[in-house]
């Protein structure tokens, strides 16, 4: 521990405080109005631009630039310029991804040879797991021209090869989606995860179409395009009504409906439609039990991964002190989370909600948001909901604990403005 500082009088605003303040005037729009459009109120919103509040809920940054008729992008300022190497080199991935996206179409690819399929198959199952560990350099550093090589296959290819390369290019654009997305580039993230759909359409396996359809949702509702983003995964759910056995010898088409389910409940959690996010939870846990835990293309879902997405919904819903209290009263509640990625996610989402206690659990939200960090680094040095949560840990800190300085470097957040 270090001396102990007071917090000033007025904290600093957070940048995307400024961002909203700037553009909503920008538009024109009084606090009254853009609070209105935004399903908040007045004092509400004036206290977020000022850093009086800060924006620890996705589905609060979605309906104030919903509001604002801007990008999620454009208030958080991503993707973030690289803080380190590993950032730096995932970032540069980013480029040849899009390239490869726009080049070619599953009706129209380069005239150019492709390599081996089997060898192709191999590197995208590779390249998945290094998503599933957040490791996005190493997913994306081949990505791009493996993209463009599976499109090659899917197109020029018959029967069985045909097959294999359109089940190779859904899971290829599922990581081009999440590395997409965990480095900010929101629409390259929905570029990537349509293209995933539309191979999956074409494969007509019932699995990687849920799959694809979740990724989808993902990144719609990351963006901002939440309306679409429920009526994408709705309609996968419908089409995997008779075909989601969770007690079939392959499982995988009950996964990705339990995924839906999942995903579903946090869209409506961010709409505020509680009841509706409480019946897509129930779905998803009897589905999980009855499958028990899975990891069909690293989607990790199962009875661990279920409860981890209730915390979710619970702090997209202002109730996460309450659930993370009873996350952490399960003993090894994170064991069976294999990947990286969701045990990381597991301890933000458990800082963000000690986050919402008002101070009395700062301790505990540090130690988690530490933890999130040193297990998955570059998921969450992007995430501006991560930074959101940050600036407030410190702006509320009375005793300067390493690990908040530490954070901070590593985040590369500003320090507040504190009484000497």
């Amino acid at each position: 521990m270090d001396d102990t500082d007071s917090p000033g009088p007025e904290p600093s605003p957070s940048e995307i405080g400024e961002r909203v303040q700037t553009i909503r005037r920008r538009r024109g729009l009084g606090l009254d109005t853009a609070a209105g459009l935004a399903g908040i109120t007045k004092s509400y919103l004036s206290m977020l631009e000022r850093g009086q509040r800060r924006f620890e809920r996705r589905g609060l940054l979605e309906d104030i630039a919903r509001a604002l008729g801007c990008s999620v992008a454009d208030l958080t300022g991503q993707p973030y310029l690289p803080g380190d190497r590993a950032s730096a080199d995932a970032l540069a991935t980013l480029p040849g991804i899009s390239v490869a996206l726009y080049d070619a179409t599953l009706d129209d690819v380069p005239d150019m040879p492709a390599r081996p399929l089997r060898d192709l198959v191999d590197r995208v199952a590779r390249a998945n797991e290094h998503t599933a560990h957040s490791r996005y350099g190493a997913a994306g550093r081949d990505l791009g021209a493996l993209l463009t090589d599976l499109h090659v296959h899917a197109v020029t290819g018959n029967g069985d090869d045909r097959r294999i390369a359109l089940a190779a290019l859904a899971e290829a654009c599922v990581v081009a989606c999440g590395v997409a997305r965990s480095l900010g580039s929101m629409d390259l993230a929905v570029t990537a995860a349509a293209r995933g759909q539309d191979a999956a359409r074409r494969l007509q396996s019932p699995a990687v179409a849920g799959f694809t359809a979740m990724t989808s949702t993902g990144a719609l509702s990351r963006l901002g395009a939440r309306h679409r983003a429920q009526r994408v995964a709705a309609v996968a759910l419908n089409e995997l009504l008779d075909t989601a056995d969770p007690t079939a010898p392959d499982t995988a088409t009950a996964e990705a409906a339990g995924m839906l389910h999942l995903s579903s409940a946090q869209m409506a959690a961010k709409s505020g439609r509680a009841w509706d996010a409480a019946a897509h939870l129930v779905e998803a846990a009897e589905f999980a039990e009855r499958t028990g835990e899975r990891n069909t293309l690293w989607f990790s879902f199962g009875p661990a991964n279920v409860r981890a997405w209730a915390l979710s919904v619970a702090v997209e819903s202002g109730d996460g002190p309450a659930e993370a209290e009873r996350i952490e009263a399960t003993p090894g509640y994170a064991d069976a989370l294999t990947a990286a990625d969701r045990r990381a996610a597991l301890h933000f989402d458990l800082a963000r909600a000690y986050g919402q206690a008002g101070g009395a659990r700062d301790a505990a939200a540090l130690r988690h948001l530490d933890t999130a960090d040193r297990i998955a680094p570059q998921r969450i040095r992007h995430d501006p909901v991560a930074r959101e949560l940050l600036v407030e840990l410190d702006h509320r800190a009375r005793v300067r604990a390493w690990e908040l300085k530490s954070l901070k470097n590593r985040l590369g957040v500003r320090s507040q403005i504190v009484n000497g």
